[in-house]
């Protein structure tokens, strides 16, 4: 009997187009989704400025009489502080555990018969999220900032756009981070975890606590080269205070390329071999 050999055709303009649509229409969704819960959206701008204050005078008392501090002046650490809790919302470290529900309830099967494959499913909806959460979590920060304090602004014209860029890379990261976490579900069941462990790690080596400036230079530069951390929110913040030079912030950023394509080409990985033994619960 002979064998039947498969072959996948290559992708054409009109499969990208439809890609394209799929991808955007989740987004859309992704984004009607949270801009449901405005309440909610209001609350934790509430927090982020009260805690957003409390970060600010700390650091400044850091800095002590000189008004400086691991490479920061005082407007940069309120620029740091304050387009940080704003990007705490947009990042969402925190507080995503949408795909291990799926997995303990069994309501996974649904996301494999889909034509759509998972990460790219849950990607597209997490742009969508924060996309909502930049109009809604990121920008009344920053509007308290520049009203109270004298923040640092951008003074080269390519700052910007490479902010713009480092923050949708650090969403990314972040995705892949989550994912990867709630995925220990395939075997645990239980990611409590796996969760308080990410919850530790990242509010520490993110650049959430404090700069990462105020480690030593080695312990700094490893962490930012060999860990994915740095890249959710001491890099973005780092380009737009200019704390480096361009070309160094450039660098930055394509370390941010990086982690983001190792990472989502992991969870590719993961779910892959998760589907292989995947068991489904209460169903």
């Amino acid at each position: 009997m002979g064998s039947v050999t498969a072959t996948v055709a290559p992708p054409t303009g009109a499969n990208v187009t439809r890609w394209f649509r799929t991808f955007s229409a989740l987004a859309a969704g992704g984004f009607r989704r949270y801009a449901t819960y405005r309440q909610a959206a209001v609350a934790g701008v509430v927090t982020n400025s009260v805690f957003g204050f409390l970060r600010y005078y700390i650091f400044v008392a850091a800095a002590g009489t000189a008004g400086r501090v691991a490479g920061y002046d005082r407007a940069q650490l309120a620029t740091f502080v304050w387009v940080g809790q704003g990007l705490l919302a947009v990042i969402l470290i925190w507080g995503w555990t949408e795909l291990a529900d799926r997995i303990r309830t069994g309501e996974v099967a649904a996301d494999l018969l889909r034509p759509v494959h998972p990460v790219t499913s849950y990607l597209a909806a997490d742009l969508g999220r924060a996309g909502f959460a930049c109009l809604s979590r990121l920008l009344p920060p920053v509007l308290i900032g520049l009203f109270f304090f004298d923040v640092y602004l951008p003074r080269r014209w390519a700052t910007l756009p490479l902010f713009v860029l480092s923050v949708l890379l650090a969403v990314v990261v972040c995705f892949g981070c989550r994912y990867l976490v709630n995925a220990t579900a395939y075997w645990l069941q239980d990611v409590r975890g796996p969760l308080i462990l990410w919850t530790l790690c990242s509010g520490v080596l993110a650049g959430l606590y404090f700069p990462l400036g105020f480690l030593p230079g080695w312990l700094e530069a490893g962490l930012r080269y060999a860990t994915p951390f740095p890249s959710l929110l001491q890099i973005p913040l780092d380009v737009l205070v200019e704390r480096q030079p361009a070309p160094m912030q450039l660098g930055l950023v394509g370390v941010q390329v990086g982690w983001a394509v190792a990472l989502l080409a992991l969870c590719r990985l993961v779910q892959r071999r998760a589907e292989r033994r995947l068991v489904v619960q209460g169903g």
